[in-house]
């Protein structure tokens, strides 16, 4: 079928990676950076955690930047929101070693060339991470940010995977029918939910999450190099 968009998860389906592996290397990184302003590094992990969680219950009442640092600064107080340059600064500088940390396909590059020719591609990755951040990692893949028509970041989403209203936000802001839309993702649970909207999806293994033990016998599933078949079909 023709598709009015194609949505693409980042980390583990474009860009190879163990998470557990990166997170490491990206946690160790930033607490390297910010040790200097005295930050317990058990402590700011823990606080970057909580972080995370309220983005991913976020309600959409505002945008994921703004719940964040809301956490951030109920933790720390007001006066360590001045250090917010400096957390910029690491995404621009040092986090661009965890590249280390991550593998590279280049299906990727074949498989959203392919797509372009088709249509319009869109960045669907868990908006939890700055712009910067997230198009260092597009560029980890072989990517260009330019490749995508919209790309989610914690600066302009209010939602966050699992949750349905992700796909929603998404799909009402670019006007787009979600029916005639497809998900590709190797997260179960993160990815393969925007079928509750009637996407079409494709549940890519080489770097499979599937933290619930999901039956995987009613998804559309395959490696990089298989779905680039499927789509040349």
């Amino acid at each position: 079928m023709e598709y009015q968009a194609i949505l693409f998860d980042l980390d583990g389906t474009l860009l190879p990676m163990d998470q557990e592996v990166f997170v490491k290397a990206y946690f160790g990184l930033l607490v390297k950076k910010v040790a200097p302003l005295g930050y317990d590094p058990e402590k700011l992990v823990d606080s970057i955690w909580k972080g995370t969680y309220a983005m991913i219950q976020n309600d959409g009442s505002c945008i994921n930047y703004d719940r964040f640092w809301e956490v951030f600064e109920s933790i720390y107080g007001q006066e360590k929101l001045q250090d917010r340059l400096v957390f910029d600064s690491f995404y621009e500088n040092e986090f661009q070693q965890a590249k280390q940390a991550c593998g590279f396909s280049s299906w990727a590059k074949k498989i959203v060339d392919l797509c372009l020719d088709r249509g319009p591609c869109i960045l669907a990755t868990n908006p939890i991470f700055p712009q910067v951040a997230t198009h260092s990692r597009i560029r980890w893949a072989g990517l260009d940010p330019d490749d995508f028509e919209f790309i989610t970041t914690y600066e302009n989403s209010m939602t966050c995977k699992p949750n349905p209203q992700y796909y929603r936000e998404i799909t009402g802001r670019l006007g787009l029918d979600p029916a005639r839309c497809l998900m590709i993702g190797n997260d179960v649970a993160e990815d393969m939910i925007a079928k509750t909207l009637g996407m079409d999806t494709f549940l890519v293994t080489d770097c499979l999450i599937n933290s619930k033990n999901e039956d995987l016998s009613g998804y559309r599933r395959g490696t990089l190099q298989e779905l680039y078949g499927w789509l040349m079909d």
